[in-house]
């Protein structure tokens, strides 16, 4: 790797994570306690080894970390491409191997195609009783929804990951187009079927399924839990979640009826975006404040893993580590896990979660199921920018506001560094195609255009209040 790359990933790791709101630096609106902020990186200790909290499967006996990795975020050797990093791949999984981590999520979707074949070249230098691999059936496209463009796909899969048998196998985001979709993707094609047969012959250890979308397609496929033996379903829970889903977007549902629902029934809860794709690491300074009282030394990363990984019956929570320092300070939350008390979950309930719903952001986890675009715009990148700035009160509000000036630069320049101006808000034409696959049912054209409208307001210097 050439030096250049070296120092700009040295740069973007003590950016990573668990800091407070130093993303603010690589998007114009810097916070005035930045410096403060990457420290939390740079004093960080090193996670013991041996210390894993483990979760035992009911079903199958499987001790499984409860820190589980997800193959999402890879680590890339150049900004904005899609050339990942298998050497830094390799040395984050052996680290994480290491220091106890056995669960490692993906899917043939993840990282443009590539993240399953990333991680079956990590995984496959381990021996195989050392690791659990997931993944999933994909097959959102119409063209890999019959029998036999499914059965290849999770043929491949296997190929992908170079193991004969896969220990945890998903229905991808069920509830995404509701029943009819279900039914195209998994019933009417006779794929569930080819599934539990494939569980019953040893190829599938575990089957269960990933829920966004509409509540009646989850209660669904577990009010037939007797037919389908369900060994373990994929939710989003988060402090965020909980309570707050469905009051930050009408056609989500809060985390505490999803768990509920498992719990009721004994079937073990595989959590996704404890983070909510960082968000919940890069709250607003006062926020985040708050927080470091509390716990001066944890980071604010550590307070959503926790939260977490506190209940009974989540056996794993999962993590999208892109850089070394992200995997570091999750172990440490996890190794071993100190469950919060009822008192520290009412607080995050009451007084944390409360205070993010009233800042109105657009719900964007950078999961990228978006993408890729048709006409190049880079969705998530335009989300973040704007929720960072609104975030840390740097979004330009009105031209006669005092600080207007120097926010309004700020966020043009931030957006021109993060996001080239080919692939900007104004380049969407509103196709609709991003919309169906956003697994927070953001109504995606619709952010793209107000966002779109705002920036040419900032550009024209015509910026009034009543334009936000």
């Amino acid at each position: 790797m050439k030096q250049k790359d070296l120092s700009r990933r040295s740069f973007l790791k003590l950016l990573g994570g668990g800091a407070l709101t130093t993303a603010a630096v690589m998007t114009g609106c810097k916070s005035k306690t930045e410096t403060k902020a990457v420290s939390e990186y740079t004093e960080q200790v090193e996670p013991p080894v041996g210390k894993m909290t483990y979760r035992t499967n009911p079903t199958t006996g499987d001790k499984v970390s409860l820190l589980g990795y997800g193959m999402m975020r890879l680590p890339s050797q150049t900004e904005n491409k899609d050339d990942y990093d298998q050497e830094m791949i390799n040395k984050q999984v052996d680290y994480a191997i290491e220091h106890g981590v056995n669960y490692f999520d993906t899917s043939p979707v993840y990282c443009q195609g590539k993240s399953e074949g990333c991680t079956g070249i990590a995984l496959s230098r381990h021996k195989r009783s050392e690791y659990f691999v997931a993944t999933k059936l994909s097959n959102f496209h119409p063209d890999t929804q019959s029998r036999e463009a499914s059965i290849a796909m999770y043929k491949n899969s296997m190929k992908e990951l170079r193991v004969d048998y896969i220990d945890y196998y998903l229905l991808h985001a069920i509830g995404g187009g509701g029943m009819e979709a279900l039914n195209k993707r998994y019933i009417d094609n006779g794929m569930l079927d080819y599934l539990m047969e494939e569980r019953k012959a040893g190829r599938i250890r575990n089957l269960g399924f990933s829920y966004h979308g509409e509540i009646e397609v989850y209660d669904w496929l577990l009010s037939m839990h007797d037919k389908y033996r369900w060994d373990f379903v994929q939710i989003e829970l988060n402090y965020l979640d909980w309570d707050y889903a469905n009051e930050i977007n009408s056609r989500n549902t809060d985390a505490r009826y999803l768990y509920g629902e498992l719990k009721k029934r004994g079937i073990p809860a595989v959590i996704m975006e404890p983070l909510l794709g960082g968000r919940l690491a890069n709250l607003p300074q006062y926020l985040a404040t708050e927080l470091k009282q509390r716990a001066p030394e944890r980071s604010i990363a550590s307070w959503a893993f926790r939260y977490a990984g506190t209940p009974e019956g989540v056996l794993t929570v999962l993590s999208g580590m892109t850089y070394m320092e992200h995997l570091k300070d999750n172990l440490l939350s996890y190794c071993p896990l100190k469950p919060l008390t009822e008192a520290e979950m009412t607080y995050l309930h009451e007084d944390i979660a409360k205070k993010i719903v009233g800042l109105e952001n657009i719900p964007c986890n950078d999961c990228k199921y978006c993408m890729p675009c048709p006409y190049g715009v880079d969705i998530p990148a335009i989300f973040i920018h704007y929720n960072k700035c609104k975030n840390e009160g740097l979004l330009p509000r009105d031209r006669m506001d005092e600080e207007y000036r120097k926010q309004r630069r700020a966020y043009l320049i931030g957006q021109d560094r993060k996001v080239p101006k080919l692939r900007q808000a104004d380049h969407c034409i509103g196709c609709g195609q991003c919309e169906p696959h956003c697994p927070q049912n953001i109504r995606i054209p619709r952010e793209l255009r107000k966002i779109s409208e705002f920036v040419e307001a900032l550009r024209q210097d015509t910026l009034t209040r009543s334009k936000e």
